[in-house]
C-alpha cells in the first residue's frame, strides 16, 4: 500500500481498484471523537477563533486536534479539558490508546505518537 501527501492536505492510498483519499480533517475528527469518548475528558479545546465560533453555534469537530501525516505515519497533538476527580496520568493513557486504536483501525495509518496538553480542569456543578 503506497501512501503519499497530496496538495490540499489529503493523503492518497493506492489500492487495487483505485485511489482512496483521506483528508487530514477526517483523521483529526476521528482523533477528537475518540478522545471525548474517554471518561474524564470534558472537552477538546481549540484556539480562540474556534472557541468564539463555538459560542455562536458553529462547532468544529476538529478543534483541539493537530494532525501531522508524513510517510503514512500520523502524529497527533490534542488539547483537552479534564473533569475534576479523575487521575490525570491514567485518563491520558486511556485517551492515547483510544485515539491510536481509532486512527489505525479506521484509516490503516500508523500512529507514531499522541501528545496531550491539558489546558484546564472542569469542576462539577455547584463546586
Amino acid at each position: 500500500m503506497e501512501k503519499e501527501m497530496e496538495k490540499g492536505g489529503c493523503v492518497s492510498v493506492n489500492e487495487e481498484f483505485g485511489t482512496v483519499k483521506i483528508a487530514n480533517d477526517v483523521v483529526a475528527m476521528i482523533a477528537g471523537l475518540a478522545a471525548t469518548e474517554v471518561d474524564g475528558v470534558s472537552a477538546m479545546v481549540g484556539n480562540i477563533t474556534n472557541e468564539l465560533m463555538g459560542k455562536v453555534g458553529m462547532k468544529k469537530q476538529t478543534k483541539g486536534v493537530k494532525i501531522d501525516i508524513l510517510d503514512s505515519t500520523v502524529s497527533v497533538d490534542l488539547a483537552v479539558t479534564l473533569e475534576y476527580g479523575f487521575n490525570i496520568p491514567t485518563t491520558c493513557n486511556k485517551v492515547q490508546e483510544k485515539v491510536k486504536n481509532a486512527i489505525e483501525t479506521m484509516t490503516g495509518f500508523k500512529v507514531s505518537d499522541v501528545n496531550i496538553r491539558i489546558v484546564g480542569i472542569k469542576m462539577a456543578e455547584g463546586k
